[in-house]
Order: structure tokens, then sequence, then C-alpha cells
């Protein structure tokens, strides 16, 4: 493996060298002659690791968990609403919310892993060693009141839910409320990199990955599965006891929505330069109880990655601390301001925390005090949306303003004020009319990676068989009118070209030189959809099928965690469906 590891690095400096080499010609023939080359080089090491995963893929049994795709079983799947397209007469907005902490209380005598990075000086695994914040989970019920059930939404903080461990919170839930009409029983994820892994890619993956490999070849011996089954198990009846409490606290009141583009500096497109799009906007809902002495409800929307917390970068910040990262802190700051708080990541796929405006020059010690700014600047955001520079500055506290004076003294010419220039949107009362489809796609298995990890056990989906060769995941997409509103409901991270449209999208800016030739989000729905990701699964990348790139280098390693070159256009497929059913 280390020879051919150098081979690999060999080909890779050549391609380096090549490209570099061509600096003397002509800038624009330089360039397309630099291009090509650089994609022959990627696409060397693409057939390469291919062929070595793929080849060990044949040696290995497939996991008698597998199913053909003719036996699937549909249990916990909810299609969710009769589609209403006027508002009926008799609507009326009914929303409970709950939240409880998912950090277990034997956490300092038992191992836990933290999901989201492998460190070497780790021993390549992160168990958690200090508590920073909380690990969490938050509910909302919803009902438009018009007798078509009701819809629950769970966030939860945590790298990534699959679909078979949501379908066991879907179970655990109807046990707990039989009598309840569910349209939709929906779960996403944070994507947060600083909390306990409930994937399996990142609980002592290696030691499990060999023994599994080794289980593979006896006969009727399970295998150790990737994640703590008694921690999951744990999660289930906190999500399930959550989600009830929720329902149990529905009351009526008014919901209202309202969406801005903020500062693109707060968003990093950090490693995926082809995809061009960028979502910069920041949506809300709140929603008011008519009871003036309860809490009203704030949903937030935005899409960036929650990793800054988790990283290993020294002896302090050894990653080894669990952490909701700017999440936590979002929800936090809003909370203060006397509201619940419910959270929707956006689609993610190489955007991450754009840090600089939210630093203002501010020395920090630990790396999770700069997810506290950054999440209680966007949090200030979402309050002040309709609010005018005058306004926020009339509602500020005297210990906001001093706090305020006194960073501007420390960042000096750095520091920078979130709210300046700001102007405020306008605020919509939504008509009471919640309209939902939820499907599934198949998604046809080619990563070997993959393909690899589902022989082994090591991450709880259900893995079809479609003939002796072909593996298909089956993943849950949706499309959601709240009031009006309209939502995509996607799994996994979403390359926002797929969502807005980009150069990744286009044969010019695309890996293969090929159109992706399907229509984004924006083109089906209207530009002004918003995106709700790792929603109901957590598939990893998802990138368009004309710039996939099992390479792993560069702009490219978002493939090694995807389902495989097919991802993109089966999900895309599948909302163009819902589309034309509804007659967009």
């Amino acid at each position: 493996m280390k020879k051919i590891g150098m081979k690999i690095l060999s080909v890779v400096l050549a391609m380096s060298l090549l490209i570099g080499g061509a600096s003397s010609m002509g800038a624009s023939a330089a360039a397309d002659i630099g291009k090509t080359l650089e994609k022959a080089g990627l696409t060397i090491v693409e057939v390469i690791f291919t062929t070595l995963v793929g080849g060990l893929n044949m040696i290995v049994p497939d996991s008698p968990e597998f199913v053909d795709v003719s036996e699937r079983n549909t249990d916990n799947f909810y299609s969710g609403t009769k589609w209403e397209p006027k508002t009926p007469e008799n609507g009326k907005w009914s929303l409970g919310h709950a939240k409880a902490s998912l950090v277990p209380s034997d956490w300092e005598t038992k191992d836990y892993y933290l999901g989201g990075f492998i460190d070497p000086n780790n021993g390549m695994t992160n168990k958690v060693e200090e508590i920073i914040d909380d690990m969490q989970i938050r509910v909302i019920a919803l009902s438009d009141g018009t007798g078509r059930g009701v819809s629950v939404f769970a966030n939860i903080d945590c790298i990534g839910f699959s679909n078979g461990d949501i379908k066991e919170i879907r179970k655990a839930l109807v046990e707990l409320l039989p009598d309840v009409d569910f349209n939709s029983i929906n779960v996403s994820s944070t994507h947060t990199h600083s909390c306990i892994d409930t994937q399996g890619l990142w609980t002592n993956l290696f030691a499990k990955l060999f023994k599994n490999l080794a289980l593979s070849y006896i006969p009727f011996v399970e295998k150790e599965p990737g994640v703590d089954m008694e921690y999951m198990e744990f999660i289930y009846a906190t999500a399930a006891q959550t989600m009830k409490n929720a329902v149990e606290a529905m009351e009526p009141g008014t919901l209202t929505y309202a969406v801005k583009e903020v500062n693109e500096e707060y968003f990093n497109n950090k490693n995926r330069s082809q995809s061009t799009a960028i979502i910069d906007e920041l949506a809300r809902f709140v929603f008011t109880p008519d009871n003036a002495a309860s809490k009203p409800t704030m949903i937030v929307n935005i899409a960036a990655h929650p990793d800054v917390a988790g990283l290993p970068v020294d002896d302090i910040d050894n990653g080894r601390d669990l952490s909701g990262d700017y999440i936590y802190y979002l929800g936090e700051r809003i909370e203060e301001k006397g509201f619940n708080f419910m959270f929707f990541n956006g689609a993610i796929a190489g955007i991450y925390e754009g840090r600089g405006p939210a630093s203002d020059g501010v020395p920090t010690e630990r790396r999770y005090e700069e997810t506290l700014r950054y999440g209680h600047e966007v949090a200030n955001m979402a309050l002040n949306l309709t609010n005018s520079v005058e306004q926020i500055e009339a509602n500020m506290t005297a210990e906001e303003k001093a706090v305020m004076e006194e960073e501007k003294k420390i960042g000096g010419e750095n520091y920078t004020l979130w709210y300046e220039g700001w102007t405020p949107v306008e605020e919509k009362v939504l008509e009471p009319n919640l309209n939902i489809i939820i499907d599934e796609v198949g998604i046809k298995v080619t990563n070997p990676l993959i393909q690899l990890v589902g022989k082994l056990n090591l991450v709880n989906y259900t893995v079809c068989k479609n003939g002796l060769f072909e593996y298909l995941i089956f993943a849950e997409i949706g499309y959601m009118e709240i009031g009006g509103v309209k939502v995509a409901l996607m799994p996994g991270e979403i390359v926002q070209d797929l969502i807005c449209g980009g150069a990744s999208l286009t044969a010019e800016g695309s890996f293969s030189g090929k159109d992706f030739g399907h229509k984004s989000i924006y083109e089906l729905f209207g530009e002004d959809t918003i995106c709700f990701g790792l929603m109901n699964d957590a598939i990893g990348y998802v990138v368009p099928d004309n710039d996939y790139s099992m390479s792993l280098l560069g702009d490219h390693y978002q493939e090694m965690i995807s389902l495989g070159k097919y991802a993109g256009s089966s999900i895309m497929k599948g909302f163009n469906k819902i589309a034309n059913l509804l007659g967009k």
C-alpha cells in the first residue's frame, strides 16, 4: 500500500509540474493545457483508487442484511398531506415546541466518540473528554387545523442521522401516541462535527472495520455495528419522548415569515470552487401563540457547516470536546430574547462558517469561542430582520452596548458592526395551509468505499440488491409549502448549484465537460424556494453527476463521502416528478 501510495503521489506531482511549466505559454493556452493535464492526473488517481477498493469489494461477501429490491420494507414511511392549493376556510395554525439534551449521563465513565473528524494524533478516534455546551434535539409539531394531520420536525445536533435510524424514531413515537394522525415525521441533522457519532464512521472506525472484515467470512455471526447501539437506543427514546412533548404542547397562534440576504462573507465556499452558487439568505419563521403568556417560537434556516469547534488544532483544542458549535450559541441568544428556538441547516456541501465578520479582531483562547461569536451574530440578524438600525440600537440593553464599545476598542480597525448598512425586510403573515409531499428515490451506490461500508454493516442503511452487482439505497425527498413559503426537503449535504444553478451544472464548469441535464430546485419551484438539508437521511455529499470524480483530491474530496455519481440526478429526477405532479 505504501508503494502504491507513492506512485499515486508521483503521478499527482508530475501533473503539478507539467501544469506549472505551462505558465510560460500564453495565458489562455496555458490555462487550457493545465486544466486538461490536471483532469488527466485526477482521472488516473480515480482509476487507481476505484480499482483497489473495488477489488477489495469483490472479495468481501454481501451482508446478510441486504435485501432484494422487490422485497424492500416501506414501514414507517409517511407520504405527507393531501395537497390543497387554496387555503381552507377552517384553517388555524397550531405549534408545539420541545427540546432535550442528548449528552449521556455516563459520558465520564464510558467511551463516547465524536463524529466529524478522524485525527491521527488522537489514534484515529476522538473520545469525549470535555463537555463545552450541549448536544440537543429540538422539535416542533405543526398543524394548519384543516384535519389533515400533524407534521413533526426534529433537528438533532449530530454529524448525520440515517433513514434506518429515523424510522426507529418514528416507530417509537407512534407507540407513544397511537391516536395521533401524523402526516409526516421528519428528522434532520445539524451536521455538527463535535457531537457524539450517530453514523458509525467515527466510532473507533478502523478497529471495527478490520473486525467486521474478518467476521464477513464466518457464517451466522453478527458484525459489530459502527455506532454504539446502547446510545442509539437512548436517542430513539429521547427523540420520541421529545416529539411527544411537542405534540402535547401544541397551541393555536399565528405564523409569520421573513427572509433577508446577509453579508456573503458570513458564508465560506471552502473547497468546491467550481460550485459557484452561494446561498446567503437567512430565513426565519416566527410562531406567536394566541395566549400572550406562552413563548413564541423562532425557526431559523441558514446554510453553513458547523465544523469549527470540533477540529483538532492543538493540545487545548484537541478534537475531544463536545460542542453544539454555532447552532448552540445561535439558540442561546434567541432564547435569551424570550423565544423557543428551532433550526434547519440548508444546502451545505462545501459551505462553511465565514467567521471573518464575526471575529471583529477580538482574540479568542478556544476554538468554540469563534462559534460563539458567529452564532450570536447570526442570532442578532435573525432577531432583527424587520428592524431598522434605529430600532436595533434602541432595543439593545445597556450591557450589550457596553460590550460592543469595549470590543470596538480591542478590535480597532478590524472591528465590524454586524448591522452596518442594515436595511429591514417585510414580514408576512402566513395563511394556515400546510402542504407536504414526501417520496422515496432509489440511488445507485457506485462509490466502492460506501459499498464496502455497507457490506461491513457500519452504517444503518437498508441496502437493496438489484441483480448481482447493483446496489441501491432509497432516500426520502420532500417538497413543502408552509402558507405559501416553498421548502425543498433534501437528504444529505447538497451542492448549492443544485438549488440555484451554477457553473458545475454546465459543460464548461464541470469535471466531465458535459451539462448536468436536469433542472435545479429554483427552476422547478421558483427562486423563492428555501432548502432544509440533511432531512430524513444523511447520505453524504450530493454533487452533480457531470462534476463527479472519485479522484479524492482538490475540489473533489466530497465524492469520497457520497453514494456515487448518480445521487444528484436521482434526487433531481425525484423533485421533477413532484413538480410535474403539482403542475409546476
